[in-house]
């Protein structure tokens, strides 16, 4: 069945502007059910790391989330899309598989990840804390805005595909990100307002126009986990991983936020992430993983290569911005004709 509704989506964002053919043609398609997407050929052969390929996947993945105020709702499943998708996702998943450690188990990834590195040369955080201008900040804060405005929702996907042990510690987690029965304190929201401290635009989805191919990367490796019931092991590991690794990062992006003068919603968001994720890590080691791999424990490598991938990927986007940042650049895309946080428009001295 192909949607013909023009029953739009009243609250999503406009969609962006292409980065190549993949992106155009589906672009197309979105705009008219009668318009076929790209062929899945050309997804095949696609840069799996490559501005087109993620940008693509990225508006197929947002159809499951707050879709798009110009693309009727009832797309969000329209057949006619699904085999793009897949040949979008498995030349991702497939470079991922290629790229990071195989055959780990839980033990050896998370024993390395509750060591924090001696060596920081690698480390947004640790450059922000020490070194970081407040545009360097508000260009991090934009990038990041496209997860953490729904921070928590890929993650939600796994709670029906477990039980248990891991069901409960995972819903426990989710229940204080999702601001523990009161909407001033979803941490959507405190990102919401660290982005107004920082003269930000808090409109859902407004900052992809300026994401990189990298920022756009580990938004979708969660959906693509997420949405997935073979890959709720590599979902438990991401999510994990982000835990395991958040506090110590969230103490030094609360200090980069003093030492800026960000603003106290700003440094709020980071300093509730100290407390709040060390406990969850805790929880998500003991609870989550264990209690999946109490349950299932064939899934143990799969675990390992969720968190794998994440620091994979977190890596690429580390090295992206620290490279533009340290040259004196901006890590956003610059291209004149889209919507883009500039440079001068961070840093009210130029």
């Amino acid at each position: 069945m192909t949607a013909t509704t023009t029953d739009h989506s009243p609250a999503g964002p406009a969609v962006p502007r292409a980065r190549g053919t993949l992106s155009a043609g589906l672009f197309a398609a979105l705009a008219s059910p009668q318009q076929a997407p790209p062929d899945v050929r050309e997804a095949a052969t696609a840069d799996p790391y490559g501005e087109d390929l993620h940008l693509a996947l990225y508006v197929l993945y947002e159809l499951h989330y707050r879709g798009f105020a110009d693309v009727a709702e009832d797309r969000e499943w329209d057949p006619a899309l699904m085999p793009l998708r897949r040949a979008l996702e498995e030349r991702f998943l497939g470079a991922l598989r290629a790229d990071v450690p195989v055959d780990r188990s839980t033990d050896e990834v998370f024993g390395e990840l509750l060591v924090e590195p001696t060596d920081h040369r690698d480390s947004v955080a640790h450059h922000l804390e020490h070194n970081g201008e407040l545009w360097q900040i508000r260009e991090y804060a934009a990038l990041r805005s496209l997860y953490h405005l729904k921070e928590a929702d890929p993650h939600a996907w796994v709670i029906p595909r477990l039980r248990g042990r891991a069901k409960a510690g995972m819903v426990a987690i989710e229940y204080d990100e999702f601001g523990a029965g009161r909407a001033e304190n979803i941490h959507a929201q405190l990102f919401a307002e660290l982005m107004t401290d920082l003269g930000l635009d808090t409109e859902y989805g407004h900052y992809v126009e300026a994401a990189p191919a990298p920022a756009l990367a580990v938004v979708n490796v969660m959906t693509l986990f997420g949405l997935h019931r073979a890959l709720r092991g590599a979902l438990v590991g991401h999510f994990a991983c982000v835990e395991v690794t958040s506090s110590p990062g969230s103490r030094r992006l609360a200090a980069a936020m003093r030492r800026t003068g960000a603003g106290p919603a700003a440094e709020r968001f980071y300093a509730e992430h100290v407390e709040a994720d060390a406990v969850h890590e805790q929880v998500v080691r003991r609870e989550v993983i264990g209690g999946l791999l109490a349950e299932e424990p064939r899934l143990n490598s799969e675990v390992a290569f969720g968190a794998d991938a994440t620091v994979h990927l977190e890596n690429q986007l580390a090295s992206h911005l620290l490279r533009a940042w340290r040259a004196g650049q901006s890590a956003l895309l610059q291209d004149s004709e889209r919507r883009t946080l500039s440079k001068s428009d961070c840093d009210p001295t130029l």
